[in-house]
């Protein structure tokens, strides 16, 4: 399949809100307000990823893994795999919490640092990441952890 073969299955799923293809999801309230119906009432953990221009437009949603009430496995390489085949120039990583608070856990903190090397190394910056609670969100970019 080619990239933009991929890119189109990706942006075409029907469970996506509306929203205006060109529209900017440059800040946290932008990004959580397209992801917090996505990610808002899932019963269990899931991480995903939003691939995004050099102008932070949406160019496709990856849902990188499910995981169970509290917790989901996520690995760099599903991560990045994703947006290189979509030719994102950058990432914001999300998931959700089911108990509805969006604080981050302890792994929530290492999973970021990791997934900020890895794009640096990769020239695919993570620019954010964040957290789906109960209609709320945390934002690792404005706690000043990212």
């Amino acid at each position: 399949m080619r990239v933009k073969e991929l890119a189109i299955i990706y942006r075409t799923r029907l469970d996506l809100p509306a929203f205006d293809a060109y529209q900017s999801l440059a800040t946290p309230r932008q990004a959580a307000s397209f992801l917090i119906p996505i990610l808002g009432q899932e019963a269990t953990e899931v991480f995903g990823i939003v691939c995004l221009s050099t102008k932070h437009h949406f160019i496709a949603w990856h849902e990188v893994s499910r995981g169970s009430l509290d917790t989901t496995v996520v690995h760099p390489r599903d991560v990045f795999k994703a947006a290189l085949l979509v030719n994102a120039a950058c990432i914001l990583g999300t998931h959700n919490h089911p108990s509805g608070d969006p604080i981050p856990s302890p792994d929530d903190l290492e999973l970021t640092r990791r997934l900020a090397a890895a794009g640096e190394l990769m020239g695919i910056p993570l620019i954010d990441h964040l957290i789906i609670g109960d209609g709320r969100y945390y934002s690792f970019k404005e706690g000043g952890r990212l």
